[in-house]
């Protein structure tokens, strides 16, 4: 008869202790927001999916070596949307210029998103009601 309960007990600090550590992964520990880089580069993909997108992207380095790069938009695809991006906003062979944080360990080539900028002209995110802090975690 006890051990219906302690059973209840047990999955319920089970399902605590798991779910605290699924959201572990959503912090910006791994990146430098005090810092902010710009880089021109080829796209090579482009993802917008829950719970953040990603911009991959070749750079030439100073010594002319491709370099690739991504990028996390650290939003949702509603807030993406909701900031002017589809699915077809950027294409893989598109040049852009993307505004970012970048990654602590400077030999990975990661970063957490602000904006790009399209050869065109075309910046995104497009201004939101709410302001572009959810989409772009390192301010702008």
């Amino acid at each position: 008869m006890r051990t219906k309960p302690i059973v209840t007990l047990a999955g319920i600090v089970s399902i605590l202790l798991f779910s605290t550590s699924l959201l572990a992964h959503h912090g910006y520990a791994a990146y430098d927001m005090t810092k902010t880089l710009s880089m021109k580069g080829t796209v090579t993909s482009y993802a917008m999916a829950n719970p953040h997108g990603s911009i991959a992207l070749d750079v030439r380095d100073a010594n002319g070596n491709v370099v690739h790069w991504i990028v996390e938009t650290g939003a949702t695809v509603r807030l993406m949307r909701a900031q002017g991006f589809t699915s077809d906003t950027l294409k893989p062979g598109d040049t852009v210029t993307v505004t970012f944080s970048p990654g602590k360990d400077a030999d990975k080539h990661i970063g957490v998103f602000k904006q790009v900028e399209l050869a065109d002209g075309e910046v995104f995110p497009k201004p939101t009601a709410g302001g572009n802090a959810a989409a772009n975690p390192a301010g702008q």
